[in-house]
């Protein structure tokens, strides 16, 4: 099987981390920013992750890809959402947006390797959320935001052990949260993020924190 993904992309991430939570083997490709023709050519649209099954056919979609490879083997993540924890993901996506989208497209992302791919990022992301310049002069006013948000989440994830389909559209929002330098990340929020990370061996960005 193969992974067509974006580094950078949060859903792509999810299809990621089920790969590696699930030890399932597989080949990754990176599709550059601006490149169209690619995923046009194998879903029909310009979406990621596309996953190329081992018949040589492909499906789109995030959470389908996730459920597709959680069948390989013994299920994970079949169970039924946590409510509470799905509830404080889509806070901090809302809240994040501003935050992230424009840090994204000044990181360091295989798919923006080149100043064409990086430049018809950032347009893309432009015309989604205005002025990207601008939402980064309103660091201060957006961290005290959704510092709130990290903090209600600590008590849902202090000592979590269980991973089911909740985490896997928790996690990749605090991973795009984690190149937001200042952002305080609450110790249990930090310990959550860092084992699903070393579990499904998907790196978090704190490196690249700006």
């Amino acid at each position: 099987m193969k992974l067509y993904i974006y580094e950078h992309c949060p859903f792509c991430a999810r299809a990621r981390l089920a790969f590696g939570l699930k030890g399932v083997a597989h080949d990754t490709e990176i599709i550059m920013e601006g490149d169209a023709e690619t995923p046009t050519r194998l879903i029909g649209k310009k979406a990621v992750p596309i996953l190329q099954k081992d018949d040589g056919t492909h499906m789109a979609e995030s959470l389908d890809i996730v459920h597709r490879v959680d069948r390989l083997g013994v299920p994970m993540f079949d169970g039924p959402p946590d409510a509470r924890l799905d509830a404080a993901g889509d806070g901090l996506w809302k809240a994040g947006l501003p935050l992230f989208i424009p840090r994204f497209t000044k990181g360091n992302f295989a798919e923006l390797a080149t100043p064409e791919a990086r430049e018809a990022y950032r347009r893309r992301e432009e015309k989604a959320f205005g002025d990207l310049e601008a939402l980064m002069s309103d660091t201060p006013a957006l961290l005290a935001a959704i510092a709130p948000k990290m903090e209600a989440l600590a008590p849902l994830v202090d000592g979590r052990t269980e991973i089911g389909i909740s985490d896997i559209k928790l996690w990749p929002i605090l991973r795009s949260l984690s190149i937001v330098k200042d952002l305080p990340f609450p110790t249990p929020v930090r310990a959550y993020a860092e084992v699903l990370s070393a579990k499904g061996r998907v790196p978090l960005l704190f490196e690249q924190a700006m």
